[in-house]
This record gives structure tokens, sequence and C-alpha cells, in this order.
């Protein structure tokens, strides 16, 4: 497998792409380890998932959110009016729209250190979520929200596919609640438009013939896409990420960001041309 990915501005790839079995099919720089922004909630809701499936947590547990854990960016919760949500209902947000405000209220609930122990578990090494979100993040916070490799990455998406990573209800828990991810702009671009799939309602659902769930990552220099697209009994799983030395608002770093999406576009058409 070929991947024709961009180097301007500086950009440093580390892509994988496996088959039903786990097996690598092709890759860029695998083993890089790289900032992957919001990627790293995948390691959140897995353990949440793992937690409700064994009845150490209820998913109608209502969280509640405070001002120390509000963060503005992406998401609904910090727009709505609503100060609590069961918490199943927290994690479906940060499945779907990467909630930054619904990701701190859950990560109080389930601990940092308890998503740590399980990423570890899985037996990954350079790939861990550092820290809850932050308007601004400074020395005495971690450097990064979270960070990866795509080898460990498309390897765990292949778990949850198949899943054997914390169990197979916790890990359909899981690609339900990525399942409706409303950003494709990244690897998922090639699969809403030339897979035909509707970039909202269609993979919602992980009973129709053709499904895709995915989580994506974004922030200055960073862009990452990790997922699993399925279709008659056959699945392939990814991860693509992208960072590089950002100089935000600038023409280059514009520039930058749209040779990124490319790339991640011509990783989707490489999905697309294994099923």
């Amino acid at each position: 497998m070929e991947f024709e990915l961009p180097d301007a501005g500086g950009v440093t790839w580390s892509v994988s792409v496996r088959d039903s079995s786990g097996m690598p099919l092709g890759g860029v720089g695998e083993d890089v380890p790289l900032r992957t922004a919001s990627v790293g909630k995948v390691l959140l809701l897995v353990e949440t998932a793992r937690l409700i499936a064994s009845g150490e947590l209820s998913p109608d547990e209502p969280l509640t959110r405070s001002l120390d854990l509000w963060v503005g960016d992406s998401g609904l919760w910090h727009t709505l009016s609503v100060e609590s949500l069961p918490l199943v209902d927290v994690a479906a947000l940060v499945g779907a729209v990467s909630d930054n405000l619904a990701t701190n209220v859950l990560l109080r609930r389930v601990g940092l250190a308890e998503v740590a122990a399980r990423a570890t578990s899985l037996g990954l090494r350079a790939t861990a979520l550092h820290d809850q979100v932050r308007d601004v993040r400074g020395a005495e916070h971690p450097v990064t929200l979270s960070t990866g490799s795509a080898s460990e990455l498309s390897a765990l998406m292949s778990r949850l596919a198949a899943g054997t990573a914390v169990g197979g209800d916790a890990d359909r828990m899981v690609r339900q609640w990525l399942s409706a991810n409303v950003d494709q702009s990244m690897v998922g671009s090639a699969l809403v438009e030339q897979g035909g799939l509707d970039p909202i309602a269609h993979h919602a659902s992980l009973d129709l013939p053709i499904t895709f769930w995915n989580k994506t990552g974004t922030d200055d220099g960073v862009r990452a896409d990790v997922g699993a697209l399925s279709s008659d009994g056959r699945t392939v799983t990814w991860a693509a990420i992208a960072n590089w030395d950002p100089t935000p608002g600038t023409t280059l770093d514009h520039l930058t960001v749209w040779a990124v999406l490319r790339g991640m576009h011509h990783v989707g058409e490489q999905v697309l041309a294994q099923l």
C-alpha cells in the first residue's frame, strides 16, 4: 500500500492501516509517537464502557458540570442549560462531538489514573491520555492532552472492532459512541465522498451493511483520525496522525492544514480500496 502524504510545512506523519485480523496492510512512520489531541479521549471511553459493562458504574448515574471543569471550544454541553446529565449521555457527547466539558466531567468520575492503568493493561506504551482538557496549558500542566503512535492506535481499533479490547459488550458500547462522530473532515471525508455514506446519519448505526466509526483530534499543529470501516464481513482499521510546528493564523499554516487534510483524504481512499 502506497501513501502519498505531503511534507509541506515540515509535517511528520504516523499512519497505519490493518485488515480484519489486525495484520498491517501498510503504513508510514507507524511507531513514531506524536501528539494526538482529542484522539486520547478514546481511552477514557474504553475505561468508561468497561466500568459500565462490569456493573462498577451505572449508565444512569447523574454527572454534574462545574466551573472548575469548564472549558469551551469543541462540544455542546457548554452551550446547553442543563447542569446534569446521565453518565451514558456524557460519554455519548464525547464520542459524537468530542465535547471538552463532558470529557472533563467524565474523567473526574472515572479517574485519570484508572484510564492510564487501562491503557497499560492494553499494552499501550506510546499512547496515553495525559490530562483533562484545558483552555490554557501552563508550565505546571502536561505539555499536551494526549499522545500516541499509529501502530498502537490502529491495533486498538482492530481490537475494539473484534470485541477483544476490554470485552464484547464494552467494546460495542465504544463503537456505538464513536459511530455518532460528526467530524468527517479527515480520513472520513473519503468514506463519505466516495463510499456514499451520510456524514452524520448513515454511519450512526452498527447494524447497517456498511458501517464506520472513528475519533478525530484537532489542535494547533495536530490532525489525527482513528477508526474502522466494515462491509460484507470485512473490516479495515486505521490510525493517521500528522504533526507540524504551527504558526496559527498565518497563510503558511493554513496551507499546511489544507495539505494535511488532503493527505488524510488519501488515507481514506486507501482504506476504501481494501474492501
